[in-house]
């Protein structure tokens, strides 16, 4: 391969079966291996990850997007969409979309007794307020580019300031 060719297929391609996984463990409901795999591609407006939950466990908690559209192919597993209250079967071929806004907080569980693979796919639109149903906390994030923050915090909404709070 050519220096441009390289070049070319640093910014462009991933391949996931390839990607170093990091294990991110909250007990007792979160244990997953899971990548980034838009960090450091040339991709400014969308996201891709691969999640590998274990068997009884999840990936993240219950939460939507104000601004965010995700996308969740299950690549191999089963379990279940907790989805704007509800619970619906998933299993390997299924392809879940899911707009933003507070119709439908979601989260994928696994909940059978083999690991549950998925690829998810998101748009990356700034800012973006993340709100958690279950705990009741917002998250509001600015980035620089695709990958990189430039703004996080985490708050429930009776930590709230007023608007004039400490103004002159």
């Amino acid at each position: 391969m050519n220096d441009k060719v390289k070049e070319l297929a640093a910014k462009l391609i991933r391949n996931f079966n390839d990607a170093e996984l990091a294990s991110e463990v909250r007990p007792p409901l979160y244990d997953t291996m899971c990548t980034r795999l838009a960090a450091g591609t040339a991709a400014t407006k969308l996201g891709a990850s691969i999640d590998i939950v274990a068997a009884g466990k999840r990936s993240c908690p219950y939460h939507f997007h104000y601004a965010q559209e995700e996308m969740f192919v299950i690549l191999e597993g089963e379990g279940t969409l907790r989805v704007a209250g509800e619970l619906l079967p998933i299993r390997g071929g299924d392809v879940i979309f899911i707009p933003p806004g507070p119709d439908y907080p979601h989260q994928l569980i696994n909940s059978s007794s083999a690991p549950l693979k998925y690829l998810s796919i998101s748009t990356r639109d700034d800012p973006e307020v993340v709100e958690y149903p279950d705990s009741d906390k917002y998250q509001a994030i600015v980035r620089d580019n695709a990958s990189s923050r430039v703004f996080a915090a985490i708050q429930r909404k009776e930590n709230s300031l007023d608007y004039w709070d400490t103004e002159p």
